[in-house]
C-alpha cells in the first residue's frame, strides 16, 4: 500500500478540511490508528518468517505460504477496488481491521500451546494450516482494505495536501515498520512468535476501532441497478479500462509488476540470507528489514525535498528505480552485516523515493467516484506476478542448496534489463513527467 517530524496535536475543528489544513480530526484519526497497526504487523511478519524456518528449515514452504498470502489480493483487487467506490471506505477498514485482529489473535493463543512450543509434529502440522487459512483470509481482507484506504485519503484532506498526506502516511508506515523490524528480531528470541501474533493482532484491533470515529464525507449515491452483480462487474471493468486508456500509467504497471517478480525470490530467501550468509540471526533479519525502511523514509523526506516537476521527475523516477536491483544484486555477495544494512537502507531509500511520486500522481488524476477501482486494478497489476515468483523462489532456492548469491544476481539483473528496455518508451516518460 507521508510528515512532520513531531506532529503536532490535530484540531477537532471539522472545518479544517476547507481552511487547507492537513492535520483534521478525521485523518489524524485514520494515521495513527494505521500507524500502530503497521508496528505490530511488522513484528508478526518476523515472527512468522522465523518460526517457519526453524519448524521445518524449507524455502519451499516459506515461498508457498507467501504466494497464499498474496494470491487473494491479485484475484480480489480490483474487486476490492470497485467495493470501496460503493460504500463508505472507511467502514470497510473497520472490518477488515477488525477480522485481521481477530484471525491473528487466534493463531497467537494456538501458539501459546507447550506442545507448539516444543515443535511436536502433529502440532506443527496443526498451525501450518492455520497459518495458510489465515494468509487466504488476511489476502483477502487486504484486497478490500488497502484500494478503501488509498481512495479514502483525498477524501479527508484539502487538494492541494494530498501530496503531502500521502507522504505523511508512507512515512509514518514505514517508521513503524522500521520500530516494528528492529524490534521484531530481538523480541521473537525473547518471547516468542506467539507474544508477537498477540501483539499484532491487538494492534489492528485498536487500528479498526480509531477508525470507527473517522467521519467520511459522504460518497455520491448510487441509483439501484437492474442487474446488482452485472453492474458491478461493468464498473470492475471500468478500472481495466481507464488503465488501458492511460498508456503511460499502464507501461509504468506492467514495469513495475515484472521488477516486483524478480524482486520476491529476493525476500522470500531473505532469512536464509541472514542466517547462512551473513552467520547472524533473527535480531539481524530484523536490523536489515529496518534498514530498508529506513531508507523508504530517507526516500519519502528526499522526494518531498526535491519537488521535481515534468521531464527532470520523469528521469530522477527512472534513475532512482533501477539503482534497486543493482543494490539486491550486489547484496548477494556481502557477506558483512553492517554493510548489508547500508545496501538496505540505499534499496528502500530508492523505492521510497519512487512511491511518494506515484500515488500523488494517481490519486490527482483520478476522479474521485474512480479512484478506488483505478488503485485496485493497479495494485493488482502490480502485484500480479508475485505469488507465482514467491512459490518458485522457494523451490528455486531449495533446488540451488540455497545458493543466494546466484539467484540475487540473476534476479537483480533481469530487473535492470526490464527497466532500461521499458524505461525509454515516450508514453511511459510522459506519465511520470505530468501533473
Amino acid at each position: 500500500m507521508e510528515q512532520p517530524a513531531e506532529p503536532l496535536a490535530p484540531p477537532s475543528d471539522e472545518t479544517a478540511l476547507h481552511r487547507g489544513r492537513l492535520w483534521n480530526r478525521n485523518f489524524f484519526l485514520l494515521w495513527q490508528g494505521q500507524t500502530i497497526s503497521q508496528l505490530g504487523n511488522q513484528a508478526f511478519s518476523i515472527g512468522m518468517m522465523f518460526w517457519l524456518m526453524r519448524a521445518t528449515g524449507s524455502a519451499s514452504l516459506m515461498g508457498l505460504l507467501m504466494f497464499t498470502s498474496m494470491l487473494p489480493g491479485v484475484l480480489l483487487g480490483p474487486f476490492g477496488g470497485t467495493f470501496a467506490d460503493r460504500h463508505s471506505r472507511i467502514r470497510i477498514a473497520v472490518v477488515c481491521d477488525f477480522l485481521s485482529g481477530a484471525a491473528i489473535l487466534t493463531l497467537g493463543f494456538v501458539m501459546l500451546d507447550p506442545r507448539v512450543q516444543r515443535l511436536e509434529p502433529e502440532a506443527v502440522r496443526f498451525v501450518l494450516g492455520l497459518m495458510f487459512g489465515g494468509a487466504v483470509l488476511l489476502g483477502s481482507l487486504r484486497a478490500f482494505r488497502q484500494p478503501a484506504l488509498g481512495a479514502a485519503i483525498p477524501d479527508l484532506v484539502p487538494r492541494e495536501r494530498i501530496a503531502a498526506a500521502n507522504s505523511l502516511n508512507q512515512f509514518s508506515v514505514q517508521g513503524s515498520t522500521l520500530l516494528g523490524q528492529a524490534a521484531g528480531g530481538v523480541l521473537y528470541q525473547a518471547l516468542g512468535a506467539a507474544v508477537l501474533y498477540l501483539i499484532d493482532g491487538a494492534s489492528f484491533l485498536y487500528a479498526s476501532l480509531s477508525a470507527l470515529f473517522v467521519r467520511q464525507p459522504a460518497q455520491t449515491p448510487r441509483k439501484a441497478a437492474e442487474h446488482p452483480f452485472r453492474h458491478f462487474l461493468q464498473e470492475t471493468a471500468e478500472g481495466f479500462r481507464y488503465l488501458g486508456r492511460n498508456r503511460g500509467l499502464r507501461d509504468f504497471t506492467v514495469l513495475a509488476s515484472m521488477v516486483n517478480f524478480f524482486a520476491m525470490p529476493i525476500l522470500v530467501l531473505f532469512p536464509f540470507y541472514v542466517e547462512l550468509y551473513l552467520k547472524a540471526g533473527a535480531r539481524w533479519y530484523g536490523f536489515l528489514l529496518a534498514g530498508m525502511s529506513a531508507g523508504a523514509v530517507i526516500g519519502f523526506l528526499i522526494a518531498g525535498t526535491l519537488k521535481l516537476t515534468g521531464e527532470a521527475r520523469g528521469r530522477a523516477i527512472l534513475s532512482v528505480l533501477a539503482m534497486a536491483p543493482i543494490l539486491f544484486g550486489v547484496m548477494g555477495l556481502v557477506r558483512n552485516p553492517i554493510l548489508a544494512l547500508a545496501l538496505s537502507c540505499a534499496n528502500g531509500a530508492a523505492v521510497g523515493f519512487v512511491n511518494v511520486y506515484l500515488m500523488a500522481m494517481v490519486q490527482t488524476s483520478t476522479a474521485a467516484e474512480m479512484r478506488g477501482r483505478v488503485l485496485g486494478v493497479i495494485m493488482t497489476l502490480a502485484s500480479g506476478l508475485t505469488p507465482l515468483a514467491m512459490a518458485l523462489g522457494g523451490v528455486v532456492g531449495d533446488l540451488t542448496g540455497k545458493n543466494i548469491p546466484l539467484i540475487y544476481g540473476v534476479c537483480g539483473g533481469c530487473s535492470l534489463l526490464l527497466i532500461l528496455w521499458l524505461g525509454p518508451r515516450r508514453d511511459l516518460r510522459e506519465f511520470l513527467a505530468s501533473g
